[in-house]
């Protein structure tokens, strides 16, 4: 691609692979954000905003944001504090997808049982940095110096093998169902951290002007996290209870509550959480709701 094409475009990052990169995909069109992406480019422009997308690795991506050479980026949490990146780049929004855990994992019947126990002992990761501040904190609660450290060992993959390899004693891993960590008999004994994808920005870009863009990007995607979060629920109830019902429909500032032509009766609109939203329901119809339905939302600005 010509490097003029890309002169005066907000360059975003997006990973390129991975477990990010289909949801990325999917945020990215419901912020009508429109592009083709030529087969085996990484580089792509977006048709309806001066917005370049670029395709990184995530691990990549926190580094080329913090050092402004990119505008924006997807990426974990995790990633971000294992690049260090943490001070140079502000999260705009944390974005619901991608969802782990960083988990300390021993052999499910072994002998350690703690980190406590595990101090001092072989440990093998991908998140070197992170787990070496983790362990570095319980090896100065425990006084263990020197050789007697917790020993951190990067391994790039296949994690999960290592205890069984006879490589370690535990590892540090991301664990979003558990089910690979149980297959191969091991268990956690503590969370390191909870991560998700998260929109980043640059706490020191080189293209100033590029700031009101930012924000509308930032903007759509906060519409499309909100739009995945809540639906909206309709009904009808005597105004005799209107209290009940916006007690258990608040909505994000307060329900719309129109007359209806019978009298005594309105009709209540109400933004609910999408996960909790039968439950709801059910509340309703204890209360004397009629006619409740449920719409989804396919995006919004909240």
């Amino acid at each position: 691609m010509n490097k003029d094409l890309l002169d005066g475009r907000l360059l975003f990052a997006i990973p390129k692979k991975g477990r990010l990169h289909d949801k990325c995909l999917e945020l990215l069109a419901g912020a009508d954000i429109q592009f083709r992406r030529p087969n085996r480019l990484d580089v792509c422009l977006v048709m309806n905003h001066p917005i370049a997308l670029v395709f990184l690795p995530a691990a990549d991506i926190p580094s080329f944001v913090g050092n402004g050479d990119v505008d924006l980026g997807i990426t974990g949490h995790d990633v971000i504090l294992e690049a260090e990146m943490q001070d140079q780049v502000t999260e705009i929004h944390r974005l619901g997808f991608g969802k782990c855990a960083l988990q300390v994992q021993t052999p499910e019947n072994g002998p350690f049982n703690s980190v406590e126990d595990l101090a001092g002992k072989r440990v093998v990761t991908s998140f070197d940095v992170i787990a070496g501040a983790y362990f570095a904190k319980i090896d100065e609660r425990l006084n263990l110096t020197g050789d007697n450290k917790t020993k951190i060992q990067y391994v790039g993959g296949s994690v999960e093998a290592a205890c069984a390899l006879g490589l370690a004693d535990g590892i540090v891993d991301l664990v979003e169902s558990g089910d690979t960590m149980r297959a191969v008999g091991l268990h956690a004994i503590a969370t390191v951290l909870q991560t998700e994808a998260v929109l980043i920005k640059s706490n020191v870009p080189h293209r100033a002007h590029h700031a009101p863009l930012i924000d509308l990007i930032a903007s759509r995607i906060a519409g499309v996290i909100a739009a995945g979060k809540y639906v909206v629920c309709e009904y009808n109830i005597r105004r005799q209870s209107i209290s009940e019902a916006t007690a258990i429909t608040p909505g994000r500032r307060a329900p719309t509550i129109s007359p209806l032509e019978e009298e005594g009766w309105v009709a209540v609109s109400s933004m609910v959480e999408k996960k909790s939203v039968a439950n709801t329901m059910d509340q309703l119809m204890k209360i004397g709701a009629e006619d409740i339905l449920v719409f989804n939302l396919d995006n919004c600005r909240v």
